[in-house]
């Protein structure tokens, strides 16, 4: 466990936490915000193409469903015949259905290296971790714009951060192709999920230093126009 946490910490932690004090050291005013934003859009911009492949399979995927769904309820009890059949309509239509997973999985460790860096890049401790290049900023001053202080909790940042996640779930709903029953399980978590998880980002952005709540907002954001450009960029292409 301290071999996979020594990796951890040498490659991502180290590597993020760097960076964002590199940014913070050369942003005009030292504003730590701005800095934060920076690694955010950063890294969202480095994973732009896996996360562009994961919408457009997903919606793919969402446009097969009811296909799927015949072949599900043809071959019921037919596990086999199910699997081989389903494999083949997505052979067909040139569809890789672990292509919307595996850019997610991929991510996951350096979204919880991000939240761990802005949860505790704060400390004064951890400025043992810099790079020999990269100069101590000495005492770090956490505002943002001069109005936040992003080591602590902020709660109209965390209103923010699930109106947006509301907004990005709401767009992706509506960029959905329609599946057809409207009372299936998979519609109805759809439609709940639209309302749970901007509340869920609420409760616990709210408990948690405002940095990640700016993070939140940013990606949130950066999701938001990435959505609208493949959409966009869809509509010329057809």
């Amino acid at each position: 466990m301290n071999f996979l946490f020594s990796i951890y910490h040498t490659f991502l932690f180290e590597p993020v936490f760097n960076t964002l004090i590199l940014l913070y050291n050369i942003v005009p005013g030292g504003d730590f915000g701005v800095a934060v934003i920076l690694v955010t859009l950063i890294t969202r911009f480095a994973f732009a193409p896996l996360s562009a492949k994961a919408v457009v399979a997903q919606r793919k995927l969402t446009a097969l469903q009811p296909q799927a769904k015949e072949i599900q309820e043809k071959f019921k009890g037919d596990r086999e015949g199910q699997a081989k059949e389903l494999m083949e309509l997505y052979k067909r239509e040139k569809v890789n259905p672990l292509a919307g997973i595996l850019p997610i999985l991929i991510q996951i460790p350096i979204l919880i290296t991000l939240y761990q860096v802005f949860w505790k890049g704060l400390a004064i401790e951890q400025l043992e971790f810099l790079y020999s290049f990269v100069a101590h900023p000495g005492l770090i001053d956490p505002s943002f714009l001069g109005l936040v202080d992003l080591g602590e909790k902020s709660l109209i940042l965390a209103v923010f951060a699930g109106i947006f996640q509301y907004i990005q779930g709401k767009q992706m709903a509506q960029s959905r192709p329609p599946t057809g029953d409207k009372k299936s399980f998979g519609a109805t978590f759809q439609k709940q999920a639209l309302y749970f998880f901007p509340v869920l980002t609420l409760l616990i952005v709210s408990q948690l230093p405002s940095a990640i709540g700016l993070y939140w907002i940013t990606t949130s954001l950066f999701s938001i126009a990435q959505q609208w450009y493949l959409k966009k960029r869809e509509v010329i292409e057809t």
